[in-house]
């Protein structure tokens, strides 16, 4: 029996040929027999392992998937990549890990597919910046590929409410204002996360996971489903089967999907759902892959035009579980197209357009997700600020915010872990504007995320009593007066570098404008003698990160974008085995 027979698949450059015979070999050795070495090789790649909750659904998952495979005639290859958790590595030095997490993601991705020749790929991501990694890996290779979220937890229920691991960030704050005992912060604890995978509320997991359906890349309506259902299964095997659909259809490719429509998609369903600021990081890093150069400014737009609908975690009452109840990402999707907030034109992984898939969907509920006719605000739940501070742009969530004006006096700090230390002790007051500063790409480096200390400010009762802005990112589920990704960064020597205490500061989320007033020969002064920071590493993953990185506008991304893979015989070679 000939194990050279099959179509014209990039594997058959591992498996075809006499020469080949050491590499059969080795499949042999993993208990593949002539039948499957014969098929389409399919990578299904997840995160699955003991590092955070988020991933852990992948475990059935990714067995699943390799059912689908199976079944539709391919044979699955299963790897794993790594996962950062971003709620333990939070307001610690390990956050600086998890932004560059992202790129480990895509890079390893790209490694294994290219490496071994796989002929498409199935994509699992949980946590944060898993997501973004492997449609990023996804769109590099440009080989078939269905990316598939593994799905949140559900809520826990504290005192007569559903809650999330939110709640016990900002619970934290709360007990040292005396609002809340260590009991009942304990029982917190012990509630607010009761299942696996990803957090429950619209942060960045559940965000990008909507980001994943309005492009089209992922199993239509699959996002919000909870982690634990058993739905999980069909979802799986769906995904094996559409990824051998397109193989055997020849499309379409992540790049044939990942157009500028799709991502104005991507941008409308954060805009209308109160969506995570680090989306505006992801969403260009998606782009840039694809060799689309779509920045803070393409995704303000989008923001700035898209209705607000969303009564979702954290600024408003709602989680994913809530969205699953009422009909999915679907019902976002489908009224955002029906009135001309998304293109309905876009491709998916099914063949069909965004607009065919979504048809069935019903109607906004009215609470957790309303009509565009009833939306909570006009414009979408982020907008990017822009002045002579952040000349590149800055991100504010405006999604549940009282008001979106703020004028204050600057209180600068030179890192997160300044901040932290003033604000646990409570050396701050109403009307300050916090700048925590060298906590970009470069300067941090990787971008740390501040959950713990906007949840800190918000559970001491200064939500909105003081404003937040820093050169590093914000939690998806960080609320109140937070602005971040401020770009350039100060360690570039972007203005925030200038700031000194006591400035005045006027940050306007209705204009989007944020403005340092100090006049320009003051700030030309204070430029002249600006000295960079010293960076921080000089050896291991952080400075190799640090010297390849962009700012934070354009995605923050590592290489030039684009990736091209030279053609490789994909026909049958001579002299198989017989």
């Amino acid at each position: 029996m000939s194990s050279s027979s099959g179509g014209p698949w990039r594997s058959r450059i591992t498996t075809d040929g006499i020469d080949r015979t050491p590499h059969r070999a080795f499949m042999r050795a993993m208990g593949l027999d002539d039948a499957a070495i014969a098929k389409p090789m399919i990578g299904i790649v997840s995160q699955k392992g003991e590092v955070t909750p988020c991933n852990m659904t992948h475990y059935a998952q990714v067995d699943y998937a390799k059912e689908g495979v199976l079944m539709a005639g391919g044979t699955p290859r299963e790897f794993t990549t790594i996962s950062v958790s971003d709620g333990i590595g939070m307001n610690h030095e390990g956050m600086k890990f998890s932004l560059v997490s992202r790129e480990i993601i895509a890079d390893s991705i790209e490694a294994v597919v290219h490496g071994h020749a796989y002929d498409g790929l199935v994509g699992y991501g949980g946590c944060d910046k898993t997501l973004p990694g492997v449609i990023m890996g996804m769109v590099r290779c440009n080989v078939p590929s269905v990316f598939v979220y593994g799905g949140s937890a559900l809520p826990g229920r504290f005192q007569g409410r559903d809650v999330s691991v939110l709640d016990a960030y900002e619970a934290v704050g709360a007990v040292q204002t005396g609002a809340m005992t260590e009991d009942a912060l304990a029982q917190m604890e012990d509630v607010c996360k009761p299942t696996i995978g990803a957090c429950a509320g619209q942060f960045t997991a559940n965000t990008m996971a909507m980001v994943a359906e309005a492009l089209g890349i992922t199993v239509p309506n699959s996002a919000m489903i909870p982690g634990v259902y058993a739905e999980r299964r069909g979802v799986g095997q769906r995904a094996g089967a559409l990824v051998m659909a397109i193989l055997e259809r020849g499309g379409p490719l992540p790049r044939d999907i990942i157009t500028r429509k799709a991502l104005e998609n991507a941008c409308a369903i954060v805009a209308a759902t109160g969506g995570s600021t680090n989306t505006a990081l992801h969403i260009p890093a998606i782009a840039h892959e694809a060799g689309i150069r779509f920045t803070a400014d393409d995704v303000a737009a989008v923001l700035q035009r898209t209705p607000f609908i969303g009564n979702l975690r954290p600024g408003g009452k709602y989680h994913a579980y809530d969205v699953y109840q009422i009909g999915g990402a679907h019902v976002v999707i489908k009224e955002l197209i029906a009135h001309g907030y998304m293109h309905g034109d876009t491709l998916t992984v099914t063949g069909r357009t965004l607009a065919e898939v979504v048809a069935d969907a019903p109607a906004p509920d009215g609470e957790v997700i309303r009509p565009v006719s009833d939306a909570i605000m006009a414009s979408g739940g982020v907008v990017v600020l822009k002045g002579n501070l952040c000349p590149d742009g800055a991100l504010l969530k405006v999604a549940g915010l009282k008001s979106l004006t703020f004028s204050g006096t600057a209180r600068v700090f030179e890192s997160e872990d300044e901040a932290v230390e003033s604000v646990h002790g409570r050396a701050y007051g109403e009307g300050d504007v916090l700048i925590v500063r060298n906590e970009g790409p470069k300067g941090g480096p990787g971008m740390r995320e501040m959950l713990g200390l906007t949840a800190l400010i918000y559970g001491q009762g200064m939500g909105e009593k003081v404003a937040l802005l820093t050169d590093g990112r914000f939690s998806g589920a960080t609320r109140g007066m937070c602005i971040g990704h401020a770009a350039p960064e100060a360690a570039t020597g972007g203005p925030l570098a200038l700031v000194q205490d006591g400035d005045r500061i006027t940050i306007d989320g209705a204009k989007a404008t944020i403005t340092l007033e100090v006049d320009d020969a003051e700030l030309a002064r204070r430029r002249a003698e600006w000295v960079a920071p010293e960076p921080r590493h000089r050896a291991g993953l952080l400075a190799k990160y640090a010297a390849t990185v962009g700012q934070a506008h354009e995605g923050a991304v590592t290489h030039a974008g684009n990736a091209q893979w030279p053609e490789t015989t994909r026909g049958k070679r001579k002299g198989g085995r017989t």
